[in-house]
């Protein structure tokens, strides 16, 4: 007889929490123009983003599917979502882009998240009209 089982054989329970790998991730990003200049709009934002991924990883980087789910002119600032697979190279020729229209730029990655609504809101950085 086992300890505390009286001939029972104990029951074993294996817990799995199976995963799959997210599809997307999300980039929040800010465009930052230190020598001033003309503000890109919405469809410039994403030419320059496509821009930044043609310097660094020739035309294959810039076929990589990346969309801008928001926009923000005011404050240059935009939530992307790329590939998961594409994370590393986005994100890189981001990192790297130095000009917009012959000005000095840089873009910050400021949050990243395989799930979109983990970049949703950020109370602190409400810009109220």
């Amino acid at each position: 007889a086992r300890p505390g089982g009286a001939g029972m054989a104990t029951a074993a329970f294996e817990r799995r929490v199976l995963r799959r790998a997210a599809e997307h991730h999300y980039l929040r990003v800010r465009l930052e123009l230190p020598d001033g200049g003309a503000r890109p709009n919405a469809a410039q934002f994403k030419q320059l983003v496509v821009t930044a991924l043609r310097e660094l990883h020739g035309e294959v980087g810039a076929a990589l599917p990346v969309d801008v789910l928001t926009y923000e002119e005011k404050t240059l600032s935009a939530i992307l979502r790329v590939i998961s697979s594409g994370l590393v190279k986005l994100w890189s020729a981001l990192t790297l882009l130095g000009f917009y229209q012959n000005k000095r730029c840089a873009f910050r990655v400021l949050q990243t998240s395989p799930f979109l609504l983990a970049l949703s809101g950020n109370s602190r950085e409400l810009v109220l009209d």
